[in-house]
C-alpha cells in the first residue's frame, strides 16, 4: 500500500508540475503572437513603469533566454528575455509591467521581497545538501542523514510559500500600472491578467510538487524504518 502511494504523490507531482508548465507555455504563446494596441515593446513598458514611479535609476537590459525575464534587486536591473524586450506583444508589456512590479517592491520596502532576499542563500545551500543528503542517506542506510535531508527540503518549500504572496502582488501591481497608465486597451486587459495568472499558477504548482516530494519522502522514510 505505501509503495502504492510512494509512486502515486510521484506521479502526480509530474503532473501537476507538466499542467502548469503547459499552461504557461501555451497562455504565454497565445498573447505573445497579439500585438498590444499602443505597439509598445517591453523595453518601452518597463521604462515608462519606472520612470513614472520615480524609479529612474533602475536599469532595463536585455537577456538571453525562453521566459527568463526578472527583477534583480541587488543590481537594480529589469531584465526582459529577448522577445518580450523587443516585441510589441500583449505578452510581453505585461510580463515587462510584473517584473517592474517587483521593482516597485523594492523601492516600498515589500516586506515579503526582503523575507525573499534574505532566504537565498539558505535555499541555495538546501537545493544543493538537500538532495545530497537524501541520497548519501538512502545509498548508506543512514537514516538520520536522510532526516536532514528532508528538512533541507522544507527550507525549499518555505522559500516558495514566501514567494507566492510576492509573485501575486507583482502582478496586482502591473495590472493597476497598466491600468492607470492605460497601456493596455479595454479589450486586451483580461488577455494581459490571464498572462499574469497563468505566471502565478506556475508558482502555486511548484508549492503543491514540492509539497508532495516532501510527504513521498517522509513515507519512504517510513518504510524504511521498518
Amino acid at each position: 500500500m505505501n509503495d502504492f502511494i510512494i509512486y502515486g504523490l510521484t506521479f502526480l507531482a509530474f503532473i501537476i508540475t507538466s499542467l502548469a508548465q503547459a499552461f504557461i507555455t501555451s497562455t504565454y504563446k497565445k498573447y505573445s503572437e497579439l500585438k498590444n494596441i499602443k505597439e509598445m515593446s517591453g523595453a518601452e513598458t518597463a521604462r515608462k513603469i519606472l520612470d513614472e514611479n520615480g524609479l529612474k535609476e533602475v536599469k532595463v537590459l536585455e537577456v538571453g533566454g525562453y521566459l527568463t525575464d526578472h527583477y534583480d534587486p541587488s543590481a537594480k536591473v529589469v531584465r526582459l528575455s529577448s522577445a518580450n524586450y523587443s516585441g510589441k506583444s500583449i505578452a510581453g508589456l505585461s510580463v515587462a509591467a510584473h517584473e517592474c512590479g517587483h521593482a516597485i517592491q523594492d523601492k516600498e520596502n515589500y516586506s515579503f521581497l526582503r523575507l525573499r532576499a534574505a532566504m537565498v542563500p539558505f535555499v541555495n545551500f538546501s537545493s544543493y545538501a538537500g538532495y545530497l543528503a537524501i541520497a548519501i542517506g538512502g545509498l548508506t542506510g543512514l537514516l538520520g542523514i536522510v532526516k536532514i535531508g528532508i528538512l533541507l527540503e522544507c527550507v525549499i518549500l518555505l522559500f516558495q510559500v514566501v514567494t507566492l504572496p510576492v509573485e501575486i502582488d507583482a502582478s496586482r501591481r502591473a495590472l493597476s500600472e497598466v491600468k492607470r497608465l492605460n497601456y493596455l486597451g479595454d479589450s486586451e486587459f483580461d488577455s494581459g491578467k490571464k498572462v499574469l495568472i497563468a505566471a502565478a499558477l506556475t508558482y502555486v504548482a511548484s508549492v503543491a510538487s514540492t509539497l508532495i516530494q516532501i510527504v513521498r519522502l517522509l513515507f519512504v522514510f517510513r518504510n524504511d524504518e521498518k
